[in-house]
């Protein structure tokens, strides 16, 4: 800002010059004061710059409707919508949400420094405000095979840039306790930068958590308890509340929540599909969860704005009063929370529900062709048993935690062998971006797959290719249906391919609009469930894709084999 704008702030201000813009009758809520008074809003050069009795030529009537600042994403990957940057605030801000704090690891992952790139041009062709974050672990673990390495140089190089706010999640937690010198180099660069570094450390505790937090981490999103939001409260850090589609933690966290410590809780979605988002809604979802569960309404409404604003250090951002950006959302009533008028900037971005910026979801060929496997056959799919006694990967409804579990199963000539009586089906996951080979193989219950085979080339956060079933055959087909079309989401029923949701830029996102990519998935979703028997409370694909992610308890599949989380060693399905 110059002095000639501030100059003209204050005079629009001080009612000596006209505003841009002014809304009247409006209720306006204020989570720091926990009031909600009546009253204009005066908009000028993009910042609010009163509230009182203002004049403009252009006057909008609110009609008595709730005033609140924009809402925040404290925590998400947009690329887990399946969706681009562009699609993804034609969704979202209609909801309103103004601001996302955006971990572009996924595309990353698979595209390195040119995936960043694609996600921030994309970011700023539409209104919304994507905050970049550095991804800290590309790959997420040393022995990950992903489509990209950025190494330490590469970071300090990318949170030089004025774009990018911080360092993402550290999912490395053993890296930052055991200090070791890659992730050391990351945090002191984002320590240096004066940036913001954000954390990942499902049930870390006591001393290690202590660790964790001098490292410079100062926020965690993957709390399952009340008890590790407060253990994270009390040493200092913020704890972003997920609800996401296959972590819907949000809820049983809110115990943990109180008028004392609420200043340091934000909201988040982390990973969210696009018919979530369009069924229950975004951060606005996040807002009446918690005032249906008793939480005090400016206390919820601190937690969506105010409070992830000041944990990101996003000046003038997440209040309407004087001096900060107009980014607002207007509700008709504090219980369902549906957004009818959504400024951005002072602009109006949306109404009713509906988006008023143009969308072209434009693609970029570096980030496209991301298939690349070798030929997997029958053989490689084989897991050895010396005995029916195997270590099985046991799924949890609504989480990402899952458990190692032993069950008796059958084997035949030395190897695993389905039983349709035995609720225990494969998991496999083929290396895709340099057609290695490598091919992990092992056992999951609780997914429930019958007759058939899921696929798809989201698997968290290297995006392999990752397929569950109780056959090989179906499993193999599903394989080559997503080679063939360079990478999605398939379904395969009885050795025929139900359908298959295409995902052309990296194999994780689609060129398509949020709608029909949200057609597309609750398509395959529900013939997962009704054709293959998919147990109704997992989502059968974001679910398979956080099974590959070997940085959340207890045991995950890599194509290196299966990997002990807890120990941090790599494992296997015979317990012998």
């Amino acid at each position: 800002m110059n002095t000639r704008k501030l100059t003209d702030i204050i005079r629009v201000s001080s009612g000596a010059a006209p505003a841009d813009l002014v809304i009247r009758n409006c209720r306006i809520i204020d989570p720091v004061s926990q009031t909600i008074s009546s009253g204009s809003i005066a908009v000028y050069g993009g910042f609010i710059v009163g509230i009182g009795d203002y004049h403009a030529e252009r006057e909008i009537d609110a009609g008595g409707m709730y005033a609140v600042s924009g809402l925040i994403d404290a925590h998400v990957h947009i690329e887990s919508s399946l969706c681009t940057p562009e699609a993804y605030a034609e969704m979202v801000v209609p909801l309103g949400t103004t601001t996302v704090i955006a971990d572009p690891h996924e595309i990353a992952n698979v595209k390195g420094i040119d995936g960043i790139q694609f996600m921030i041009n994309s970011a700023r062709r539409v209104p919304l405000k994507a905050h970049f974050m550095a991804p800290s672990c590309v790959p997420a673990a040393d022995f990950e095979d992903a489509g990209a390495v950025l190494d330490s140089e590469q970071i300090e190089s990318l949170l030089e840039e004025p774009g990018i706010l911080g360092l993402g999640e550290m999912m490395n937690t053993p890296g930052v306790t055991g200090a070791t010198e890659p992730v050391l180099e990351k945090l002191t660069a984002a320590i240096n930068c004066g940036k913001p570094i954000d954390g990942h450390a499902p049930g870390l505790s006591g001393k290690q958590l202590n660790a964790y937090r001098v490292g410079g981490i100062t926020t965690d999103h993957e709390c399952t308890t009340p008890e590790e939001v407060r253990a994270r409260l009390k040493r200092g850090m913020y704890v972003l509340l997920r609800q996401g589609s296959a972590a819907q933690d949000l809820e049983k966290l809110l115990p943990a929540v109180t008028d004392a410590n609420a200043r340091r809780c934000a909201f988040c979605s982390d990973d969210k599909h696009p018919g979530d988002i369009l069924r229950y809604g975004h951060i606005n979802h996040n807002l009446k969860i918690a005032v249906e569960a008793g939480i005090n309404l400016f206390t919820a409404i601190a937690m969506a704005t105010i409070n992830a604003a000041e944990c990101y250090r996003l000046k003038n951002t997440g209040l309407i009063a004087p001096g900060y950006l107009a980014d607002m959302v207007f509700f008709d009533d504090l219980k369902t929370f549906d957004a009818k008028m959504v400024f951005i900037n002072g602009e109006l971005v949306a109404q009713n529900g509906k988006p008023l910026f143009p969308v072209i979801n434009r693609v970029d060929k570096a980030v496209t062709h991301s298939v690349n496997i070798a030929p997997v056959t029958p053989e490689m799919l084989r897991i050895p048993l010396p005995s029916p006694r195997a270590r099985v990967i046991s799924l949890q409804n609504h989480a990402l935690v899952t458990g190692s579990v032993i069950r008796d199963v059958d084997v035949k000539d030395g190897c695993f062998a389905f039983n349709p009586s035995v609720p225990v089906q494969k998991l496999v996951v083929v290396e895709r971006h340099q057609a290695t080979g490598k091919t992990g193989c092992a056992l999951i219950e609780n997914y429930g797959v019958r007759n058939g085979a899921v696929a798809t080339t989201i698997s968290h956060d290297s995006h392999n290719l990752v397929a569950a079933g109780d056959n090989d055959r179906d499993i193999l087909l599903a394989l080559k249906e997503l080679e063939h079309c360079g990478g999605g989401i398939t379904l395969v029923h009885n050795g025929t391919v139900v359908d298959t949701v295409p995902l052309p830029i990296g194999g994780i996102m689609s060129d398509k609009s949020a709608a029909e990519v949200s057609r597309q998935v609750d398509f395959l979703t529900e013939q997962a469930h009704r054709l293959l028997g998919i147990n109704d409370g997992i989502d059968p694909f974001m679910t398979l894709s956080f099974l590959c992610l070997p940085v959340i308890p207890h045991v995950k599949l890599t194509p290196r084999g299966l990997f002990d989380v807890d120990t941090f060693t790599f494992t296997g399905c015979s317990t012998e």
